[in-house]
């Protein structure tokens, strides 16, 4: 217990960190950053739970746009033994950020080799494996439609048959969008929310609210068929997370 508030105010003091740190690269880029809060807690531990539902069978993991790893660090602590993540971030910044966090990590000593940080776009990614999950940070409706189309179906095609995308998106960011954008940006807005929503109706089975979000947040969860059946039903009674 003697050590507790040394350790208290070191996660304060990296909370702040990554908090300004999100400030001064929504600043210099918000279409690409997405946010200007690092995810929650609660949030995290709902985009990165179909890896804990696994057990202990070993997982080869995606996680994109990972930022400055508030969600990794969820991540990492319930990857089992055996298992590969590799973390793909398009920031210069966030990319050296997460290396650093991976050098670091008490559960990764020893075990280094099992993480990969890529400075790269998902779309380009080539790693020459198949996922079990992927957990995507990227902030859609800040993109081209015809982007979040490519990013989507590539997301599908690195899953395994069976595999598992967990992704988030923002409530209200079309009023808001109505509100203060100009009508191309308001249509732009539609369009990606479109294609996102082709792919839940396919693929979706289950979704839930993060309330305890900065701002508050849906997660959607996708899962690849094992067949070229039909896809799995929605869990329509939708959770929510504080």
């Amino acid at each position: 217990m003697e050590n507790w508030p040394t350790s208290h105010d070191r996660v304060l003091a990296q909370r702040n960190a990554e908090g300004w740190m999100f400030l001064i690269e929504a600043a210099r880029d918000l279409r690409t950053t997405g946010a200007i809060a690092p995810s929650s807690g609660a949030l995290a531990r709902l985009l990165t739970d179909p890896v804990q539902d696994q057990g202990m069978r070993s997982l080869n993991v995606l996680e994109a746009g990972a930022g400055t790893g508030s969600v990794t660090r969820t991540l990492i602590p319930r990857l089992s033994p055996g298992s590969r993540l590799d973390i793909v971030e398009a920031n210069a910044r966030f990319a050296s950020r997460l290396r650093r966090l991976v050098r670091t990590h008490p559960r990764l000593v020893g075990h280094g080799e099992r993480v990969r940080v890529h400075h790269a776009l998902v779309e380009q990614l080539e790693t020459g494996r198949p996922y079990d999950v992927i957990v995507s940070g990227l902030p859609f409706t800040n993109f081209a439609p015809a982007q979040v189309e490519t990013i989507m179906s590539r997301y599908m095609e690195l899953l395994h048959p069976g595999g598992t995308l967990t992704y988030f998106a923002y409530r209200g960011t079309r009023y808001a969008r109505a509100l203060t954008a100009s009508r191309a940006e308001a249509r732009r807005h539609r369009a990606v929310e479109e294609v996102l929503a082709a792919y839940q109706r396919r693929y979706a089975v289950g979704r839930w609210t993060v309330w305890g979000n900065l701002p508050p947040a849906n997660v959607w969860q996708l899962r690849r068929p094992l067949s070229a059946s039909a896809p799995a039903a929605l869990n329509t009674t939708a959770g929510v997370a504080q």
